[in-house]
């Protein structure tokens, strides 16, 4: 019989030592390698191609381009185009899909490679390094966690520590407020707090104990090496940053994008990111990714789009001083020469904002304004924030058309297969390994799930190849150490698939063929374009009609990656990934009884209690005359709903998307034993909302807007309202205005479903299919 192969041929032999380990997991630790290095990867989140000063920016990235100057930058990196996809990969080393995450960790429908978490199989990033003697250090963004586990309740499995980290400090979902975060854990715990100090943000916040984690490991241990993944917040939405910060940018982008896009392809040719050659491709023109010309928008448009742009730069010019101030604790500690730092994105810039951006992101989610009682134009609205944008009171997004300068030169933006969606910066610094006299830029072609093994191969990691007693599947990347030393080292990474909310893609030796995905439409109308990328970076030039037969097997290569990594069923558009939820959650439609000194209920829980759905709330009270306060509070600035006394009146406000529906206030007698608030879900986008007191009916609302989807972002608080406050004048007045009387009890009782809410058109769909068997 012939020897067979063996599966781990690539799997860390020569990029690495490795082991079997017949021990239950955890491995057993060993010695990290004589002089092992620290390493440092840092993840900005949303952040384009040429959005750092060494990449072409005019934004001040003085920190981020001296590490560069030293290093090495890589112009032809390559991640997935959606956050949870790359983390995924980035931690595992294999493809975002065989990694159990094809799309963002809130949606499980039901498949392996959408599963919302990774494979309990694969050793992690930090795994691995733990295993090799490193302490493990985790700050900011997670998202690789299923919402339904991320209360008190949730299988942890998923969380930082379980997968691999020794400390954590940041947030598991997607974004958070950065003046006011709606949910921080420290380890495994929900971090206690009612407000945040003044001047809070959360960029400096993590900075802070990423230094103190440093410091202490250094105060115990004297040369024990730290692997440190700082996942930033920033710079996704909702854009906020300090106001000094955003003072230095005014009145930077009065030029617009189309000018600030030429300017920035001028500074890469001029720093050789690009070639001379390079041509800029026309304005995203595809429908629904347009944009305008600068010169067609009115005064008032370019005056407010270009402040959405100051902010953003804040926000990049604050994530550079962390860098700095991460890197001058390491120089103080006489460390940085053997500190491996490397600075990436997750996916291309995002043009979540739309065709004009928002003061308010959800916003853009929201049903159209006349289903929701919108007494404002939206642009009139964000006009009247000018101010404001930026800070504590609201949550921006850009208009798409920053975002298409932000990934400049490439097309399109995050959540497409173009290039804009997911090349973008990577940046390698080592000086104990290589400093350089001048800038170093390497143009092979490399991806994310190349970092893994890159990492393994520069420092000489053992590698598990197994956890919780399973085999562990080899990684799809290939170590780039090679070309950090040598300008023509041969890229070991030749072929790649591309998928997102249905878009494909698929890279092999220059040649990349891809489609541009319309929702809700046959896969099998779509054409595939090809590009020639290595001549053509920013695909202006469709060949697919010269080559059709290597069109065709490229499509097929696609075919054959997608089954072997976990890809189908492809998602077709319209939300239904995540409408279609395991039973295993129907305990989230229970009722749920709330009591004073409750902590915040978590947001996911807190939302299947009203989304698209009639909910009763049962206050028992003791209220006696001069009572006041919050009696419950549900959301922040972001949107949500609050019930008060205030002048012995009862009074409830919705607020939505940076507007306020209030109900009639209701006079409160002496004594009451309890309110009833409810809110009727009759379709359309609206609740009509009703107050009982001691059952008498006292007021009554129709047509408020109605919460849906990602809000309120916060959860429930009873008594107080925590953090990020519902009414911002309440808060400027009271603070967190604690009811001064007894309360009881809160109870949410779920109602029915509204008639046109997606679960019912689910279940009507459902239907419809069962009759056609």
């Amino acid at each position: 019989m012939s020897e067979q192969p063996d599966p781990y041929e690539n799997f860390g032999g020569s990029i690495g030592r490795t082991f079997r380990s017949s021990q239950p997991w955890w491995p057993p630790r060993t010695e990290p390698p004589d002089n092992a290095p620290n390493v440092v990867v840092i993840v900005v989140d949303d952040l384009g191609f040429s959005d750092l000063g060494c990449y072409g920016s005019e934004i001040d990235t003085p920190n981020i381009d001296a590490l560069a100057d030293s290093g090495t930058r890589y112009t032809n990196f390559h991640v997935t185009p959606l956050c949870s996809p790359t983390r995924a990969a980035l931690m595992t080393g294999l493809n975002s899909h065989a990694a159990g995450m094809g799309y963002v960790s809130n949606a499980d429908p039901g498949f392996p490679g959408y599963a919302a978490e990774l494979p309990d199989n694969q050793p992690t990033m930090p795994e691995i390094f733990r295993a090799n003697g490193y302490r493990t250090f985790m700050l900011g963004k997670w998202h690789l966690t299923k919402d339904s586990e991320l209360s008190e309740a949730g299988d942890r499995s998923s969380w930082p520590l379980q997968r691999g980290f020794d400390e954590y400090y940041g947030f598991l979902e997607a974004m958070t407020n950065l003046h006011q975060p709606h949910r921080l854990y420290d380890g495994n715990s929900v971090v206690d707090v009612d407000r945040y100090p003044e001047g809070y943000y959360l960029t400096d916040d993590l900075t802070d104990r990423a230094q103190r984690m440093i410091h202490g490991l250094r105060a115990s241990h004297p040369h024990k090496p730290f692997f440190m993944y700082f996942a930033h917040g920033a710079v996704h939405a909702p854009l906020h940053a300090k106001e000094a910060d955003i003072v230095k940018y005014r009145d930077r982008y009065a030029m617009g994008w189309d000018r600030l896009r030429q300017q920035r392809l001028a500074r890469q040719v001029d720093l050789g990111i690009v070639e001379p050659a390079t041509e800029l491709p026309p304005r995203n023109s595809e429908p629904g990714e347009d944009v305008r010309a600068w010169e067609e928008l009115s005064p008032d448009e370019q005056r407010l789009f270009a402040r959405y742009m100051e902010v953003y730069a804040a926000m990049v010019d604050n994530v550079d001083t962390s860098v700095g101030r991460i890197v001058d604790c390491l120089r103080e500690l006489g460390e940085l020469d053997n500190t491996i730092i490397l600075v990436t994105s997750d996916n291309g810039a995002s043009r979540e904002g739309n065709e004009q951006g928002s003061s308010h992101y959800f916003r853009g989610r929201s049903p159209e304004p006349g289903k929701t009682r919108q007494e404002k134009d939206f642009f009139e609205l964000d006009l009247a924030n000018f101010d404001a944008i930026g800070g504590p009171t609201t949550w921006p997004h850009y208009p798409r058309g920053w975002a298409m300068a932000c990934n400049t030169p490439f097309r399109l933006y995050k959540t497409t297969t173009f290039a804009g969606g997911h090349q973008v910066p990577l940046i390698l610094s080592w000086p104990h390994r290589a400093s350089h006299p001048n800038a170093i830029v390497r143009e092979q072609y490399a991806h994310v799930t190349d970092v893994l093994p890159t990492l393994v191969d520069l420092i000489g990691l053992d590698v598990p190849r197994e956890r919780n007693g399973r085999p562990a599947v080899p990684w799809a990347g290939s170590s780039f150490a090679a070309t950090f030393d040598d300008p023509d080292a041969p890229t070991a990474h030749n072929e790649q698939y591309y998928e997102v909310l249905g878009g494909r893609g698929y890279y092999r030796d220059g040649w990349e063929a891809l489609t541009y995905r319309v929702p809700l439409t046959p896969f099998s109308d779509e054409r595939w374009q090809l590009y020639h990328v290595a001549e053509d970076p920013t695909e202006l030039h469709d060949l697919a009609d010269d080559h059709p037969a290597l069109v065709a097997e490229l499509a097929a290569a696609w075919e054959d990656a997608a089954w072997r990594n976990g890809v189908f069923p492809l998602y077709e558009g319209g939300g239904i990934n995540y409408l279609i939820r395991p039973d295993s959650e129907k305990a989230f439609d229970e009722p749920v009884v709330l009591r004073p000194g409750y902590p915040t209920t978590e947001r996911y829980r807190t939302s299947r209690l009203l989304a698209g759905r009639s909910v009763r709330i049962e206050v028992d009270w003791r209220f006696e005359h001069g009572d006041r306060g919050i009696v419950l509070a549900h959301g922040g600035q972001e949107s949500g709903y609050l019930l008060y006394v205030d002048d012995d009146e009862l009074r409830f406000l919705v607020s939505s998307c940076g507007e306020e529906h209030a109900v009639c206030p209701v006079p409160l007698p002496g004594r009451s034993e309890r309110v009833t608030v409810d809110l009727h879900s009759p379709g359309g986008g609206r609740w009509d909302v009703s107050l009982a007191v001691d059952g008498d009916l006292r007021a009554h609302a129709p047509g408020l807007p109605q919460l849906f989807s990602f809000m309120p972002f916060e959860g429930i608080d009873v008594g107080l309202d925590r953090r990020s406050p519902v009414c911002w004048r309440l808060y400027e007045r009271e603070g967190t205005f604690p009811f001064t009387g007894t309360l009881e009890t809160v109870t949410y009782t779920p109602g029915e479903h509204a008639p046109d809410a997606p679960e019912v058109l689910l279940d009507q769909a459902r239907a419809v299919g069962s009759a056609l068997e």
